[in-house]
């Protein structure tokens, strides 16, 4: 893992749920969800990159092997094991993946050690949708969507889900209302993300910040990473938590 040499292991416990983390930087906190497979070298790359322009990252070690590289292999082997994990929802609706709870606590873990008003979230496709997830609770004050994915948009209800509890939904509503605003990024053309913009736009009026790129990429700050994306996560970081 030579990548993440420069990293510091360590882990997080949340009730009975235990899971690795990587830490580097300095300044605000923002904690980086990777997406399937695992911490890949291009989630790294967007990691350090968010390091440089001034923040602490959190790397949450969820599935896979860090470091190891997107591959087809690596999509087979990791796939179907999240799929049946009790820590992630992938095909009902209406309900919020466990791990959220489990990234709720780190994150405020992470606010009350670095204070501010806040700490940052990133989800990226598979986890997408947990910095949503993570906004129920105050400590995140600049959640970011990348390409939202679950649950899988297998039927109109699904594509249009935000893989959220009412309650959660509710909650979420009540902090965006009072000011909390949600960047979301995706290519205009990806299947993947379904609906969920529109529900968005929605749910949440003006607070919703969507960046559409051109294109039929997926992953907007990694594998088909987009300098406009990466530009307007960082701004929306800088803005949210070094006020």
């Amino acid at each position: 893992m030579p990548l993440l040499d420069s990293w510091t292991l360590g882990q997080h416990t949340a009730g009975d749920i235990t899971h690795p983390t990587y830490r580097r930087g300095s300044g605000p906190g923002v904690i980086v969800i990777h997406e399937i497979p695992g911490i890949t070298p291009k989630v790294i790359g967007f990691a350090d990159e968010v390091v440089d322009a001034g923040f602490t990252v959190v790397l949450p070690h969820l599935f896979g092997t860090p470091g190891a590289p997107m591959s087809p292999v690596a999509l087979a082997k990791v796939l179907p094991r999240v799929c049946v994990s009790r820590e992630f929802t992938t095909m009902a609706t209406g309900e919020t993946s466990p791990v959220a709870t489990w990234l709720r606590d780190l994150a405020r873990t992470l606010h009350t050690e670095l204070g501010g008003p806040g700490v940052g979230a990133l989800g990226m496709c598979f986890t997408g949708g947990f910095a949503l997830a993570m906004m129920v609770d105050t400590s995140v004050a600049a959640p970011v969507l990348a390409q939202p994915s679950l649950p899988f948009p297998v039927g109109k209800r699904r594509a249009a889900d935000l893989n959220l509890s009412p309650a959660d939904l509710t909650a979420v509503k009540e902090r965006a209302a009072a000011g909390c605003q949600v960047l979301g990024l995706r290519y205009a053309k990806d299947a993947a993300v379904g609906t969920r913009f529109d529900t968005l736009s929605r749910e949440l009026g003006d607070a919703f910040l969507h960046v559409d790129l051109e294109g039929k990429g997926h992953s907007t700050v990694t594998e088909h990473r987009s300098q406009e994306a990466v530009d307007r996560v960082l701004a929306f970081f800088n803005e949210k938590l070094t006020r």
